[in-house]
Protein backbone atom coordinates (compact mmCIF):
# COMPACT_ATOMS: atom_id res chain seq x y z
CA UNK A 1 0.00 0.00 0.00
CA UNK A 2 1.29 3.52 -0.76
CA UNK A 3 0.67 4.65 2.79
CA UNK A 4 2.83 1.88 4.17
CA UNK A 5 5.61 2.81 1.75
CA UNK A 6 5.50 6.43 2.90
CA UNK A 7 5.58 5.40 6.55
CA UNK A 8 8.56 3.13 5.96
CA UNK A 9 10.36 5.96 4.17
CA UNK A 10 9.64 8.30 7.06
CA UNK A 11 10.91 6.01 9.78
CA UNK A 12 13.92 4.85 7.76
CA UNK A 13 15.06 8.44 7.33
CA UNK A 14 14.47 9.06 11.03
CA UNK A 15 16.69 6.12 11.94
CA UNK A 16 19.42 7.28 9.57
CA UNK A 17 19.46 10.75 11.08
CA UNK A 18 19.26 9.37 14.59
CA UNK A 19 22.31 7.22 13.94
CA UNK A 20 24.30 10.36 13.15
CA UNK A 21 23.78 11.69 16.66
CA UNK A 22 24.10 8.55 18.77
CA UNK A 23 25.79 9.09 22.11
CA UNK A 24 29.09 7.44 23.00
CA UNK A 25 27.68 4.43 24.84
CA UNK A 26 25.94 3.06 21.74
CA UNK A 27 28.27 4.37 19.04
CA UNK A 28 29.96 1.04 18.28
CA UNK A 29 26.72 -0.73 17.42
CA UNK A 30 25.97 1.66 14.55
CA UNK A 31 29.45 2.77 13.50
CA UNK A 32 29.48 1.04 10.13
CA UNK A 33 26.07 2.27 9.03
CA UNK A 34 26.71 5.77 10.30
CA UNK A 35 30.07 6.00 8.56
CA UNK A 36 28.53 4.91 5.28
CA UNK A 37 25.72 7.44 5.63
CA UNK A 38 28.16 10.25 6.43
CA UNK A 39 30.31 9.28 3.46
CA UNK A 40 27.37 9.45 1.06
CA UNK A 41 26.14 12.75 2.47
CA UNK A 42 29.59 14.34 2.37
CA UNK A 43 30.11 13.59 -1.33
CA UNK A 44 26.95 15.37 -2.48
CA UNK A 45 27.33 18.76 -4.13
CA UNK A 46 25.12 20.39 -1.50
CA UNK A 47 27.58 19.25 1.19
CA UNK A 48 27.22 17.39 4.46
CA UNK A 49 25.81 20.30 6.45
CA UNK A 50 23.10 21.16 3.95
CA UNK A 51 22.18 17.49 3.60
CA UNK A 52 21.67 17.16 7.34
CA UNK A 53 19.66 20.39 7.38
CA UNK A 54 17.45 19.17 4.53
CA UNK A 55 16.86 15.83 6.23
CA UNK A 56 15.97 17.60 9.46
CA UNK A 57 13.45 19.80 7.63
CA UNK A 58 12.01 16.74 5.87
CA UNK A 59 11.49 14.98 9.18
CA UNK A 60 9.92 18.08 10.73
CA UNK A 61 7.55 18.47 7.79
CA UNK A 62 6.43 14.85 7.89
CA UNK A 63 5.90 15.13 11.62
CA UNK A 64 3.59 18.09 10.98
CA UNK A 65 1.70 16.21 8.27
CA UNK A 66 1.28 13.16 10.48
CA UNK A 67 0.17 15.21 13.49
CA UNK A 68 -2.40 17.15 11.51
CA UNK A 69 -3.86 14.51 9.19
CA UNK A 70 -3.19 10.82 8.64
CA UNK A 71 -4.70 11.09 5.17
CA UNK A 72 -2.37 13.88 4.06
CA UNK A 73 0.64 12.17 5.60
CA UNK A 74 -0.14 8.97 3.70
CA UNK A 75 -0.92 10.61 0.35
CA UNK A 76 1.54 13.49 0.07
CA UNK A 77 5.20 12.83 -0.69
CA UNK A 78 7.92 15.39 -0.15
CA UNK A 79 11.51 16.04 -1.10
CA UNK A 80 13.68 18.70 0.53
CA UNK A 81 16.79 19.84 -1.31
CA UNK A 82 18.73 22.99 -0.40
CA UNK A 83 15.73 24.28 1.53
CA UNK A 84 13.40 23.78 -1.42
CA UNK A 85 10.41 21.53 -0.77
CA UNK A 86 8.77 19.57 -3.58
CA UNK A 87 5.31 18.25 -2.73
CA UNK A 88 3.74 15.52 -4.86
CA UNK A 89 1.06 12.89 -4.46
CA UNK A 90 -2.70 12.52 -4.73
CA UNK A 91 -5.37 14.19 -2.60
CA UNK A 92 -9.15 14.39 -2.93
CA UNK A 93 -9.76 18.12 -2.64
CA UNK A 94 -8.03 21.53 -2.83
CA UNK A 95 -8.18 21.93 0.96
CA UNK A 96 -5.83 18.99 1.47
CA UNK A 97 -3.38 20.41 -1.05
CA UNK A 98 -3.44 23.89 0.46
CA UNK A 99 -2.99 22.47 3.93
CA UNK A 100 0.08 20.50 2.86
CA UNK A 101 1.58 23.64 1.33
CA UNK A 102 0.80 25.65 4.47
CA UNK A 103 2.47 23.07 6.72
CA UNK A 104 5.51 23.01 4.44
CA UNK A 105 5.91 26.78 4.71
CA UNK A 106 5.56 26.54 8.48
CA UNK A 107 8.55 24.20 8.64
CA UNK A 108 11.62 26.03 9.92
CA UNK A 109 14.28 26.64 7.28
CA UNK A 110 12.09 26.15 4.21
CA UNK A 111 12.95 28.67 1.48
CA UNK A 112 10.64 27.54 -1.32
CA UNK A 113 7.62 25.24 -1.69
CA UNK A 114 6.92 23.65 -5.07
CA UNK A 115 3.35 22.40 -5.16
CA UNK A 116 2.83 19.52 -7.61
CA UNK A 117 0.12 17.71 -5.63
CA UNK A 118 -2.60 16.25 -7.87
CA UNK A 119 -6.26 16.64 -6.92
CA UNK A 120 -8.20 13.56 -7.99
CA UNK A 121 -10.77 11.09 -6.71
CA UNK A 122 -9.76 8.45 -9.22
CA UNK A 123 -6.26 7.47 -8.11
CA UNK A 124 -5.80 3.78 -7.37
CA UNK A 125 -3.09 1.28 -6.59
CA UNK A 126 -2.20 0.99 -10.27
CA UNK A 127 -1.28 4.69 -10.36
CA UNK A 128 0.96 4.28 -7.33
CA UNK A 129 2.47 1.13 -8.79
CA UNK A 130 3.29 2.86 -12.07
CA UNK A 131 4.86 5.81 -10.25
CA UNK A 132 6.96 3.54 -8.03
CA UNK A 133 8.04 1.48 -11.03
CA UNK A 134 9.05 4.61 -12.94
CA UNK A 135 11.17 5.83 -10.02
CA UNK A 136 12.86 2.45 -9.68
CA UNK A 137 13.62 2.21 -13.39
CA UNK A 138 14.99 5.74 -13.54
CA UNK A 139 17.20 5.35 -10.49
CA UNK A 140 18.65 2.16 -11.97
CA UNK A 141 19.39 3.91 -15.26
CA UNK A 142 21.18 6.90 -13.77
CA UNK A 143 23.13 4.82 -11.26
CA UNK A 144 24.86 2.88 -14.03
CA UNK A 145 25.34 5.91 -16.28
CA UNK A 146 28.89 7.12 -15.71
CA UNK A 147 28.02 10.50 -17.22
CA UNK A 148 25.64 11.24 -14.33
CA UNK A 149 26.47 11.86 -10.68
CA UNK A 150 23.28 10.23 -9.45
CA UNK A 151 23.93 11.12 -5.82
CA UNK A 152 23.11 14.76 -6.58
CA UNK A 153 19.53 14.13 -7.69
CA UNK A 154 16.26 13.52 -5.88
CA UNK A 155 13.49 11.93 -7.94
CA UNK A 156 9.73 11.72 -7.50
CA UNK A 157 6.88 10.67 -9.77
CA UNK A 158 3.12 11.22 -9.63
CA UNK A 159 0.54 10.53 -12.30
CA UNK A 160 3.26 9.54 -14.74
CA UNK A 161 5.00 12.90 -14.34
CA UNK A 162 8.65 12.71 -13.25
CA UNK A 163 10.09 15.46 -11.07
CA UNK A 164 13.76 16.20 -10.41
CA UNK A 165 15.44 18.24 -7.71
CA UNK A 166 19.17 18.53 -7.29
CA UNK A 167 22.37 19.92 -8.75
CA UNK A 168 23.59 19.08 -12.25
CA UNK A 169 27.27 19.33 -13.16
CA UNK A 170 26.28 20.98 -16.45
CA UNK A 171 23.46 21.20 -18.99
CA UNK A 172 24.62 18.03 -20.74
CA UNK A 173 24.29 15.97 -17.57
CA UNK A 174 20.82 17.37 -16.92
CA UNK A 175 19.72 16.58 -20.47
CA UNK A 176 21.08 13.05 -20.09
CA UNK A 177 18.94 12.34 -17.04
CA UNK A 178 15.89 13.90 -18.71
CA UNK A 179 16.43 11.65 -21.73
CA UNK A 180 16.57 8.59 -19.46
CA UNK A 181 13.26 9.59 -17.91
CA UNK A 182 11.56 10.13 -21.26
CA UNK A 183 12.59 6.65 -22.42
CA UNK A 184 10.72 4.93 -19.58
CA UNK A 185 7.23 3.52 -20.27
CA UNK A 186 4.28 5.28 -18.57
CA UNK A 187 6.20 8.58 -18.31
CA UNK A 188 3.95 11.37 -19.60
CA UNK A 189 6.07 14.39 -18.77
CA UNK A 190 9.39 15.35 -17.18
CA UNK A 191 9.67 18.42 -14.94
CA UNK A 192 13.06 19.65 -13.75
CA UNK A 193 13.68 21.84 -10.73
CA UNK A 194 17.40 21.10 -10.94
CA UNK A 195 19.94 23.90 -10.81
CA UNK A 196 23.22 23.87 -12.70
CA UNK A 197 26.37 23.78 -10.58
CA UNK A 198 28.11 27.12 -10.29
CA UNK A 199 31.63 27.23 -11.71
Amino acid sequence: MPGSLNKNKFYLSYLILYSLFLDGCSWQSAATGTAATIGIMATQERGFGDTVTDNTMWLALNKKLLSYSNFIFLHVDSIVYEGRVLLTGYVKNPHHRLLAVKLAWQTQGVQEVINEIIITKKSDLLDYAHDAWIIGQLKSKILIDQKIRAINYAIEAAGGIVYFLGIAQDHDELQQIINHARDIPYVKKVVSYVRIKEL
